[in-house]
């Protein structure tokens, strides 16, 4: 696949404020011509949050709200119908948005690995408790998201879509820093080939087009995410250290696309375009990267936090994305 066909230059993470989903179309088609996106939006309530959205695609299991936060039943009940009905909404926003639009078009929805951190099971305890509740989690999610998918491509045709799968649990995942329900102790840390597996399991249902990673927490597992079969990696560019530039490289010269969140997802008054992702070209200068590389590795994107934003604000950063990117394709070095 070809990396400058498969991305745009600058796109969304996917949470916006508010709660009028045709708005949030408009914002996410209108400021990334290239490169739209489905908007989330967390500020409706449960079941508008990432995990309760996620878990509203699942297949044969549900999910509903306990003061402790997501837990598994045995039957669909109003926590699930009202995920699946803002989703609907969120979809038909879109596809009134997309008329005849012809190009990428990312969805989200949270990790197999998150979703086990986040989801309770009967008894209180995380998902992630049990290896045996994983596994069916995970093929509950992918048949879920290939449905997803289906009904996204019946919508918009003319799209080639690309999975975003966020993960910001994924590093507490493999290091054991998971907590129990009680808080006192952590969950054991799972076997990295385990972790793998499983991502390349759910990446796999979407073998016609690209899998993004998303991450906004520090030491994202780079190698394993590109051995799982991820085409691009997302993460907080602000998060990166000088420790992460050999994995940095070996992504870049493998063909992974890096998606940059470099410009704040908080309001404040933000720099130039070209100060925006100074700290990109520094970083390719370091690693020794060919310039004329930067444009077609890297897509820009807010950081993480644009749900907390004000509308305008929120507004404002998306199309600085997009100014960001321009600057970098224009002057590389």
């Amino acid at each position: 696949m070809n990396a400058l066909s498969d991305f745009g230059p600058a796109t969304g993470i996917g949470s916006l404020p508010g709660t009028d989903a045709r708005e949030a179309a408009k914002a996410a088609t209108g400021s990334f011509e290239d490169f739209p996106f489905l908007p989330e939006l967390p500020a409706r309530g449960p079941g508008a949050d990432m995990i309760g959205r996620t878990a509203g695609l699942l297949v044969e299991l549900y999910a509903r709200v306990e003061p402790s936060g997501w837990r598994l039943g045995d039957r669909p009940g109003r926590d699930t119908r009202r995920a699946r009905s803002w989703l609907g909404e969120d979809l038909d926003a879109l596809e009134e948005c997309t008329q005849e639009y012809e190009g990428p078009l990312k969805v989200q929805a949270v990790g197999p690995w998150t979703l086990a951190a986040a989801l309770e099971l009967r008894n209180g305890e995380s998902v992630l408790s049990d290896p045996g509740a994983c596994r069916d989690l995970a093929a509950s999610l992918a048949e879920g998201l290939r449905l997803h998918l289906a009904e996204m491509q019946r919508r918009i045709p003319g799209a080639r879509l690309v999975l975003q799968l966020d993960e910001p649990s994924l590093t507490a995942v493999l290091r054991g820093q998971v907590k129990t329900a009680s808080g006192y102790r952590t969950h054991r840390a799972v076997d990295r080939q385990v972790v793998e597996s499983t991502l390349r399991d759910v990446f796999g249902v979407h073998a016609d087009g690209p899998v993004v990673v998303h991450s906004c927490a520090p030491d994202v597992p780079f190698a394993l995410l590109r051995r799982a079969g991820a085409a691009a990696v997302s993460f907080d560019f602000s998060l990166l250290t000088e420790r992460d530039d050999d994995v940095i490289g070996e992504a870049v010269e493998g063909g992974t696309r890096l998606f940059v969140g470099v410009v704040p997802g908080t309001d404040t008054a933000l720099s130039d375009p070209a100060g925006s992702v100074m700290g990109v070209r520094t970083l390719w200068r370091r690693l020794g990267l060919r310039p004329g590389l930067l444009a077609e590795s890297v897509t820009v994107t807010p950081a993480c936090g644009l749900a907390g934003a004000s509308p305008a604000y929120a507004r404002q950063a998306l199309a600085h994305c997009v100014r960001a990117a321009r600057s970098l394709a224009d002057n590389p070095e």
